[in-house]
């Protein structure tokens, strides 16, 4: 392999120092699909983020003029002696999508532009009152239009000059007599202008002057064209032609809708766009919904009396208090309307609890109060909890304040645009019959049918030809990455890491690039065994445009599909860092050091278990029909670990995140959450509480990090706090806090970076010039404990920290729980914002094996495996089995086989994603669901219970 190293093949890398890599050198292969693997930890993001992507985005900014480098700031060069080769790098990772409400798949994949494009130029306007169709004709298609009509027809022309209007409209028609008109029809009867004409002022009446009458033959056109110009000067652009029949024909020289007298803007691209004024509704400001306050959210529990704290909203729990304000406006509430303060909420009849949530109408009630200024009597006309609480919210001037408020509140749809983003105007405009909200709201493989079936006319084909190639095209790819149960209506913000990667994925493939270095981290997360076949033709793809993809991945398929293979590690954190082996997965297996060789050649596996567990109970889900779920009975076991499977898109995150999740946080933890449709869930007497432990960041700033997530940190600083240093010197624990005025560094105010915000790019964060990002002033960081300042503790990685607290068991047991999630390389101090989701949810996990457990606690994982080696996924099994073992329940959504193959349980939805899944397909322990032909995990899942 050496003798071939001439730098054009390969991206050559030597002397890597960055992160944990022990001065890495290695040839990487150029316009190949190489993946790089290895145990979490071990420094393959450090090798393809932090080095190749990192020295690639640099060189190009280098290439910039000196002027837009001013605005772009300093680019660290990666520590690395040399890199050679290199050709220009994009990176697709998961952190990066845009949780910005505005974006949809559509904005993102740059598809909705071309569909506005489409709209613009194709798109057929309608009236957005009455429905008709309205068409923007000129003089010269008039013409011909009327010329068309069947020789020697009789038609007379008239012009609308007044639709449904009402008054006797006698000045226009002595006005039109004067002009030399001699006929007009009003209300459809024809009159002579010569006659008197007098007509009633209280109804409303249609006039057309007649302009010319015609019989239809060749030599007419001079005169017909004549005659329609004079008419349309007459009627602001309408025409009508009556072919003496019964009917009429309706011509406009711009959209305007002759009947309702609506006019319909010039129709452009910026119509479609909900992000532009042009185009948005301009109730929600094309978002869609509104955030409102949720009678429902404020009123959780209706069996409870007022008296007895049923009204929960802030600034009015104090009515339980004989003495506050908001008491006295109920007892006068309640002696006008006579209701009682002690019956429950639910007992009301229906226009008290109208009257209670919208007011008395400006009604007044006497309000006895006494205050601390003395008693009075006062007039106030109750504007209802909604509107009291509406003002509170919008007068506060405290952020803390105006989230505990908007925990009461709940998105609801825009009453004006029905959630369809745009103006009428906009949403009556069609091709083939749907508008654009409907067309960005199929799914993909929907869509992709329609485009497929669209009929245009030739001339629209004509002007919609290149679009349709590309948006054909595009929405291809979209499905090739196996996204074909998303719509382009669908915003970014609800999308999993694994599919916004894809979606970025599938928008490259459609760039059509050329000699460019693809970066990717875990493609196939969140995709089903099925559809990896779909995502490895897309990377295939790209790869054979002339590209190069490196790839990190744990994935099998992947590994064994790659051309070659770079096994980092051995092991991870400091003792990882090396390079492993080079090759294909073959050589991977016959090396004896490679821990991915060793679990991809089955020397070392997961095991199955011997026998699996028998649930205590059932928690029974009745009627789910959150999304596509189809209306159905889920029974999930208890003091078990359940895996809830199933394609991509089959419903899997509504069923479990939406209504198991939701319902029991409100029940158990009296959360204010609005569960997905259901019916109901027995059981719930049988649990204590809920826990969610997904994949959101454990903070959104840099101040949170491992060590005060899982609460060591607070044990830390007492230690710090008991040194002689701190004692002699007066510190409190408070002084090691980043968080607190006194110990912290006041220039970046303990966050060891500053901010600089940046306009229309994402803000930068630089190192503090005071405490070099230290976080701490000198004299705090002068107080040490076994020769170590704090900063240099939360310096330290877990398993640094494991042996540096070994003497102190309340803080090695919690850091020791670290380590057994699989995160021994995490520094405690890691800031939150540079932890991927897997490694948040690790946090978490870790943070809830410290607690002690009450046996009765049900635990909700979403795809726990992200970002996990083989060898990782080994201990996290053994983790959620160490959950159980208490009679805790653990249900885990997982498409990792060898978690599946472990559980006790198995819930598979499906059959397909999207309108074709939302059904249960089998249940049962892993071998009965293998044996069930019709599910795609039982099919999968059998390989790996035969290899036992």
């Amino acid at each position: 392999m050496a003798a071939n190293t001439t730098g054009k093949n390969f991206i050559k890398i030597r002397g890597a120092n960055v992160n944990n890599l022990k001065n890495l050198s290695v040839d990487i292969p150029r316009n190949q699909f190489v993946v790089l693997t290895g145990v979490s930890g071990s420094g393959k993001s450090s090798l393809a983020f932090d080095t190749i992507y990192a020295e690639g985005q640099r060189r190009y900014m280098e290439s910039l003029s000196s002027y837009a480098r001013q605005f772009l700031g300093q680019m660290e060069k990666p520590d690395v002696d040399l890199i050679e080769g290199l050709p220009p790098a994009i990176s697709i990772d998961q952190k990066s999508t845009n949780r910005n409400p505005r974006s949809t798949v559509g904005t993102v994949t740059e598809i909705y532009d071309y569909f506005r494009l489409l709209y613009a130029r194709v798109g057929i306007p309608h009236c957005p009152k009455c429905g008709r169709e309205i068409r923007k004709q000129t003089v010269d298609q008039m013409v011909d239009s009327i010329m068309a009509f069947p020789e020697r027809t009789r038609i007379q022309l008239l012009a609308p000059v007044v639709r449904g209007r009402k008054g006797t409209h006698a000045k226009l028609l002595e006005q039109a007599k004067k002009s030399g008109y001699v006929r007009v029809q009003i209300d459809g009867s024809l009159y002579e202008l010569s006659e008197e004409i007098s007509l009633d002022k209280n109804l409303k009446h249609n006039i057309e002057i007649v302009v010319d009458r015609l019989v239809v033959k060749p030599g007419i056109e001079k005169r017909l064209s004549d005659s329609i110009e004079t008419v349309m000067n007459l009627a602001d652009g309408l025409l009508m032609v009556d072919t003496m029949d019964g009917n009429i024909h309706n011509y406009s020289q711009s959209f305007a809708c002759p009947d309702c007298e609506i006019s319909i803007p010039e129709i452009e691209p910026r119509s479609f766009s909900f992000n532009n004024p042009f185009g948005a509704c301009p109730a929600c400001l094309g978002l869609g919904y509104k955030m409102e306050f949720d009678p429902d959210l404020m009123i959780p529990d209706k069996s409870l009396s007022i008296s007895e704290g049923a009204i929960r909203v802030t600034g009015w729990q104090s009515c339980t208090d004989k003495g506050s304000f908001t008491r006295a406006i109920l007892d006068a509430l309640s002696r006008e309307y006579q209701f009682s303060l002690d019956t429950p909420f639910q007992e009301y009849p229906q226009e008290i609890q109208d009257m209670l949530i919208h007011g008395t109408n400006g009604h007044s009630v006497k309000v006895h109060y006494k205050g601390q200024r003395g008693e009075g009597i006062y007039d106030v006309a109750f504007p209802g909890l909604i509107k009291n609480v509406e003002q509170r919210y919008r007068e506060t001037g405290s952020d803390t304040m105006k989230q505990e408020y908007e925990t009461f509140m709940r998105i609801t749809p825009c009453k004006e645009c029905k959630g369809q983003r745009l103006k009428k105007e906009a949403l009556a405009v069609t091709v083939g019959e749907k508008n654009i909200y409907e067309v960005t709201n199929l799914s993909i493989e929907n869509l992709k049918k329609f485009m497929e079936e669209l009929k245009l006319t030739p001339q629209q084909e004509l002007i919609g030809k290149q679009i349709l190639k590309e948006i054909r095209q595009r929405v291809g790819f979209l499905s090739e990455v196996g996204l074909d149960y998303l719509s382009l209506g669908r915003a970014t913000a609800t999308l999993s890491g694994g599919e916004a990667q894809r979606i970025r994925l599938a928008t490259q493939i459609g760039s059509g690039l050329v000699g460019v270095a693809y970066i990717l981290d875990e493609p196939s997360i969140g995709l089903h065994q099925r559809d990896n076949d779909k995502l490895l033709g897309a990377l295939m793809r790209l790869r054979d445009l002339g590209n190069s993809l490196i790839v990190v991945e744990h994935d099998e398929d992947t590994i064994r599909a790659a051309d070659c293979v770079v096994d980092i590690g051995p092991r991870a954190g400091m003792h990882g860092g090396e390079l492993v082996e080079i090759g294909t997965a073959e050589d991977l297996m016959k090396n004896p050091d490679s821990l991915t060789g060793a679990y991809l050649s089955g020397k070392i596996k997961i095991p199955v278990p011997a026998e699996r567990k028998k649930p205590t109970g059932f928690l029974r889900i009745r009627g789910a029909a959150e999304n596509n779920l189809k209306n159905i009975n889920v029974d999930i076991p208890l003091g078990v670990l359940t895996c809830v499977t199933g394609v991509s898109g089959s419903g899997k995150s509504s069923l479990v995140n939406e209504i198991l999740y939701k319902r029991l946080a409100r029940d158990l933890n009296r959360a204010r959450t609005i569960p997905g449709k259901h019916k109901d869930i027995l059981g719930e007497e049988q649990l204590d509480k809920v826990i969610n432990i997904d994949q959101s960041p454990i903070g959104r700033t840099p101040r949170s990090n491992p060590a005060t997530y899982t609460g060591v940190f607070d044990q830390i600083r007492d230690l710090f706090a008991a040194t002689a240093d701190a004692k002699a010197k007066g510190y409190k624990k408070g002084r090691f806090s980043f968080n607190v005025k006194g110990g912290r560094c006041e220039a970046c105010s303990g966050d060891g970076i500053i901010k600089i915000e940046m306009h229309f790019l994402s803000d930068v964060y630089v190192p503090c010039e005071v405490c070099k990002g230290k976080r701490y002033n000198r004299e705090t960081l002068a107080v040490k404990y076994k020769d170590k300042s704090i900063y240099d503790v939360l310096n330290m990685t877990v398993e640094e920290a494991m042996t540096f607290f070994e003497n102190v068991p309340s803080i090695r047991r919690k850091i020791e729980t670290l380590y057994d999630v699989g995160l021994s390389y995490i520094k405690l101090g890691q800031p939150s914002t540079e932890l991927s989701g897997g490694e948040a949810q690790r946090i978490k996990l870790a943070t809830e094996l410290s607690k002690r457990s009450t046996g009765r606690t049900i635990y909700i994982l979403d795809e726990p495996t992200t970002g996990l080696h083989f060898a990782d996924v080994h201990k996290l099994v053994d983790i959620l089995k160490r959950l159980t073992e208490g009679g805790n329940t653990v249900v885990v959504i997982e498409h990792n086989l060898d978690v599946i193959k472990t559980a006790d349980y198995i819930i598979d939805i499906g059959p397909e994603g999207g309108d074709r899944g939302g059904t249960v397909i089998a249940s049962g322990t892993p071998e009965e669901v293998a044996a069930n032909p019709v599910s795609y995990t039982g099919k999968y899942v059998a390989k790996y219970l035969d290899n036992k």
